[in-house]
């Protein structure tokens, strides 16, 4: 026999299931009933929106019929479903404040329609979408606070006590679009050369003096991912000029690495060997012993081409990476160690292979270097071939000038990020930073949040300011084709 029937009324009901929306809409949840599902709802606009964030009183006025806020006049877009779940706790939408449209057509409708705004459930984001920060908070935080985000939804059930409990036995655990045990955040950013101005810079401010204005953005992630371009030396003299392009670091500047909790290095840089074999052996000795792994560089060149393997939760990712552009002097040989030069046919088979087995690959190219923010034809022709081979991120290590975004076969493609932690001050592109934020959630790329900052002092990068940021993004975006 079922174990539940409907019954007639929730008068005559032993046990009863509601909606209880969160105290953010305004009615809290029943304090006696047992929580059984949480479903969270992101508000999104389409990547290239400039917009970072909304208030909950620009949603609910739009709901209502007094459109407000940065979207004000443009319909929210949803599916029926979620259209049918805010209407049981908001009411009824006003005329024209939303549109339902098919799930396989709302990206592409938000897109066609920009300046758009939407609402999606949690595990239905994917990377075309940008998620807006809603009273300051975002789904993409780790540490989220539910109770404080108001697009949360509830299922409660009161009642029978043994009913209760037999209802929660079946469901159990509790149902949620949004597991943080199914999460992971990988961190990529650009150029890091510790020399010249950098180094003079930490020798007079202290190591981790870089570090001090982003470090949030660093230690918070999961995975956090470094193109260390320079070789540690033991006898890398004090730097003492800004116009050297042979480049060491003193061997104590590894504790910078080791205060962002980086958690992966990428080798493919092209100054690996500009201290000699032995600086190199070195850093491979430093990073070995501090359990740091590397890829795109190492001992020979069968370690610099084979792709690295992390696993985080539920997630398994494969790094590989190669540098195409040398010089030749700096690749790994069979004997020597260097970067991985670029073998495309052996880099398209690792990522299939990494597919097939269920590993996430993301791939990285130190490619030439270019002092515009537009990819040139070619670069975006073999970005775009390692995603249709499979990659679920392709990103540039090489620029100092960060460049333009893609989208093709699946993968998010970043041209170039531009730098890290390098001294290059002389022009306002050469300052301009991106750190991009790579959300993953069961086994799925669903978000990159981009963050941006600008170099100060030859060393420090600092958060942009929102007028600093909304330059880098509308120019960025533009070259990018958007």
């Amino acid at each position: 026999p079922d174990l539940f029937a409907p019954a007639p009324s929730a008068e005559a009901a032993d046990v009863r299931v509601a909606l209880n929306p969160s105290a953010a809409l305004r009615t809290s949840p029943d304090p006696d009933a047992t929580l059984l599902a949480e479903w969270v709802y992101a508000i999104v606009a389409p990547f290239p929106t400039l917009t970072d964030e909304v208030t909950w009183a620009d949603v609910a006025s739009s709901w209502s019929g007094t459109p407000a806020g940065p979207f004000a006049g443009q319909p929210l877009l949803m599916t029926a479903d979620v259209a049918a779940t805010l209407a049981a706790i908001m009411g009824d939408p006003a005329p024209g404040a939303i549109e339902v449209v098919p799930a396989d057509q709302i990206v592409q409708r938000a897109w066609d329609t920009r300046p758009a705004w939407a609402v999606v459930p949690f595990d239905q984001l994917e990377p075309r979408w940008k998620v807006l920060r809603v009273d300051g908070v975002s789904v993409l935080d780790k540490g989220m606070d539910t109770e404080a985000y108001p697009l949360v939804v509830h299922v409660g059930v009161t009642g029978l006590e043994r009913g209760v409990a037999k209802l929660q036995e079946i469901l159990a655990p509790s149902l949620t679009n949004r597991d943080p045990a199914k999460t992971t955040v990988v961190v990529m950013t650009g150029v890091t050369a510790l020399c010249r101005a950098t180094a003079m810079r930490m020798e007079r401010h202290g190591v981790t003096y870089p570090a001090q204005d982003i470090l949030s953005w660093l230690v918070e992630a999961d995975v956090t991912h470094v193109s260390n371009e320079v070789s540690f030396a033991e006898n890398c003299p004090p730097p003492s000029d800004y116009y050297t392009m042979v480049f060491c670091s003193a061997p104590g500047f590894i504790e910078l690495l080791e205060y962002i909790d980086v958690d992966v290095v990428e080798l493919t840089g092209n100054h690996l060997l500009d201290w000699g074999v032995e600086a190199m052996n070195l850093s491979l000795r430093m990073y070995d012993e501090r359990s740091i792994p590397y890829f795109g560089g190492g001992w020979n060149l069968a370690q610099a081409q084979r792709p690295l393997t992390l696993t985080h939760g539920v997630h398994t990712f494969g790094f590989v990476g190669c540098n195409p552009a040398g010089p030749p002097s700096d690749w790994a040989t069979d004997d020597r160690p260097g970067a991985a030069p670029c073998d495309y046919d052996l880099l398209y088979a690792q990522i299939r292979q990494l597919r097939e087995q269920s590993i996430i690959p993301i791939v990285t190219l130190q490619y030439w270097e270019f002092s515009q923010y537009e990819p040139t034809p070619q670069q975006r022709a073999e970005f775009r071939a390692l995603a249709e081979a499979g990659a679920a991120i392709v990103s540039g290590s090489q620029a100092h000038q960060p460049q333009g975004f893609d989208f093709h076969a699946g993968a998010f493609i970043h041209y170039g990020l531009g730098n890290l932690f390098f001294d290059q001050m002389w022009s306002l592109e050469t300052r301009q930073e991106f750190v991009d934020r790579h959300v993953f959630y069961d086994g799925r790329h669903i978000s990159t949040e981009v963050l941006t900052a600008i170099l100060e002092d030859y060393a420090r990068p600092r958060p942009m300011t929102p007028e600093e940021r909304e330059t880098l993004l509308r120019t960025a975006f533009t070259a990018s084709g958007w």
